[in-house]
Order: C-alpha cells, then sequence, then structure tokens
C-alpha cells in the first residue's frame, strides 16, 4: 500500500509541473508486460453497495461516466462537513451534466443505515442517480478505500473513531484515477473541477434528461 500511495503522490505532482496540459495522467500502480510492453492500468474492481434509496449499486452502474469519489461518515466530527460542500459545489456545477456522477461511500455503516444516508442526501438536496450514497460490510468499504488509495479505518484515537481522508477523487469512465484533491481545500477543489472539464473534454457532447 505504501508504494502504491508513494507512486500515486509522485506521479500527480509531475503531472502538475506539466503547463497546458492535454489529458489527465492514469494514476497508481502500472504493471507493464516484459514480453509485450502492453501496459495494465490500476483501475478500481468491482463493488456492490446499497444506495440511500435501498438499491443495489454496482460499478456498471456508472459505465460510461466520469465520477467523483470520497469516503466520509455521517457523524464526522471534523472534515465531513466541509468535504460535503465541496462535493456539493460540484454537483451543483455538474448537475445537468450527465456524463459526470458523485458517488460518496460511508466508512460507519453500522450507523448510517439506508434511512440516515437518505435524511443525509435529503439535507443536502441532492439525490440519486447523480448523487450516490453508498453502504455495505465495512470491512469490504476499508479495503475499497485502498484501491481508491485512500485512507478509511476504524480508530479508537480518531475523531469520531474513524480515521479517513478528506480526498475528492476523479474516476474516468474505465475506472481509472486521472485526478484527486484535498477535499477540505476551496481552492484544490477549484483546479480539481478544471480537471474534471478536461477530462469531460474528451468525451464528447454532454446530455441531459
Amino acid at each position: 500500500m505504501r508504494s502504491l500511495f508513494c507512486l500515486f503522490v509522485a506521479t500527480i505532482i509531475l503531472s502538475a509541473c506539466q503547463p497546458n496540459r492535454e489529458s489527465l495522467p492514469v494514476l497508481g500502480n502500472h504493471i507493464i508486460d516484459p514480453a509485450t510492453g502492453d501496459t495494465t492500468y490500476h483501475e478500481i474492481p468491482a463493488f456492490s453497495f446499497v444506495n440511500q434509496d435501498g438499491q443495489m449499486i454496482r460499478e456498471t452502474n456508472l459505465d460510461g461516466k466520469v465520477y467523483i469519489a470520497d469516503f466520509f461518515f455521517i457523524s464526522c466530527p471534523t472534515i465531513c462537513p466541509t468535504v460535503a460542500r465541496q462535493m456539493k459545489r460540484i454537483h451543483d456545477r455538474f448537475e445537468d451534466d450527465d456524463r459526470l456522477a458523485l458517488v460518496s461511500y460511508t466508512i460507519d455503516p453500522k450507523r448510517d443505515t439506508v434511512a440516515r444516508l437518505k435524511k443525509y442526501a435529503d439535507g443536502l438536496g441532492v439525490a440519486s442517480p447523480k448523487w450516490q450514497f453508498l453502504r455495505g460490510e465495512k470491512d469490504v468499504v476499508y479495503d475499497l478505500a485502498q484501491d481508491y488509495m485512500s485512507i478509511a479505518r476504524e480508530d479508537p484515537n480518531a475523531p469520531g473513531g474513524f480515521d479517513h481522508s478528506g480526498w475528492l477523487l476523479l474516476i474516468d469512465d474505465q475506472r481509472h484515477i486521472r485526478s484527486f484533491c484535498n477535499g477540505t481545500e476551496e481552492e484544490a477543489v477549484d483546479k480539481f473541477m478544471e480537471d474534471i472539464d478536461l477530462l469531460l473534454s474528451t468525451m464528447g457532447t454532454a446530455t441531459s434528461d
């Protein structure tokens, strides 16, 4: 995990130093076949969770879409409210663009029931399928967080009982990580939205219901 994290951060630092980028890098641990030279890029694995409407959501529900992912819990006393406000900014800016979705995974499924997630989403004024709030078995969520190069784990010494990163991650329509930012920093999220625009610009014309 540490080596993946280091490569992840190094890649994004190097890409940030390139002016006038025409595309975003694919982040994560790449595997190159020595025989063919083909590269296998890190990708988010298959998943299956329940959303705030009690519906089963799989990675296939996001086929053909770019999406923003984060990890949170409703009773978080520290960074989550700030991150949620920044996610809402992204939601509002891209609300009418069906190519983009948002996915928030709770790391506290014991307390964050479907009903509680629904109330939370309603309080933000958002709904599925644009913004999915997902819950599942905690160990499965924690393992998936590693695939997102994020931190999500129980920690009795952490505020609220959980240690987690406040990253927002940009995932392309092939389930590759293309960018990330600190979701507690408005300026970082502004630049992140520029990356979203750049990635969407390669996907053709937006459509809406």
